[in-house]
């Protein structure tokens, strides 16, 4: 093809892609992003996921059979009310209940069914043990004099979380002038429900049950 030939053929080409560009109207562009004004009011903040609550932590752990625990329950005077309404709400749970005392409002001494409970869990006869008082403090004392115990004074749901987690707390002690009984339900309800994590704590729970070897006669 001489040059003559081929410059006409280009430019004939050319001829015509531009005449199907201009009939197919304005070529689309892309949308021009907007630049932020660094005099302007700051961007709306990110919005950030709620960290995980307590209660959602409490579904989501493995649930512990309540048919296949027994449970040692026992109170002073003034965790007698409240131990009134924890056991039908461990009854309704379905767990094997056996309650120690008091039965009654008269004053006692709690050691004396904080023992019994402890005893209970130490001896294989019950698989956790919760006692109740005032405070939850003396009660929780009482119980960790008997060889095997591990009692966990309670206030809320992340310690009891945590002292079934890490600690694998045997006996629960709650203060009935501490909570509510509504949440006192709920925090019974989620230790027996809660089982030990193990792993890096079983070595740690080890070495509290070591403890009691090391104890004076």
């Amino acid at each position: 093809m001489e040059r003559t030939d081929l410059e006409s053929l280009v430019r004939r080409l050319v001829t015509e892609v531009v005449d199907r560009l201009e009939k197919s109207g304005p070529v689309p562009t892309a949308p021009r992003r907007e630049e932020p004004n660094p005099l302007g009011p700051p961007p709306p903040a990110t919005a950030v996921s709620a960290a995980p609550n307590v209660s959602a932590a409490v579904s989501a752990a493995p649930d512990v059979s309540a048919s296949s625990l027994r449970v040692a329950i026992g109170s002073d005077h003034g965790g007698f009310p409240l131990k009134g309404l924890l056991l039908p709400h461990l009854h309704g749970l379905g767990y094997q209940v056996t309650d120690v005392g008091t039965h009654g409002p008269e004053a006692v001494d709690y050691p004396d069914f904080a023992k019994q409970v402890a005893w209970l869990v130490a001896r294989g006869a019950a698989d956790r043990g919760v006692v109740i008082d005032g405070a939850g403090i003396g009660s929780a004392m009482a119980a960790n004099k008997v060889r095997g115990v591990r009692a966990a004074v309670c206030h809320d749901l992340k310690t009891v979380l945590n002292s079934r987690d890490h600690n694998d707390a045997n006996v629960l002690s709650i203060g009935s002038g501490v909570v509510t009984p509504d949440l006192a339900k709920e925090m019974v309800e989620t230790w027996l429900r809660t089982p030990f994590g193990g792993g890096r704590h079983a070595k740690r729970v080890a070495k509290i049950n070591e403890l009691d070897e090391t104890r004076a006669p």
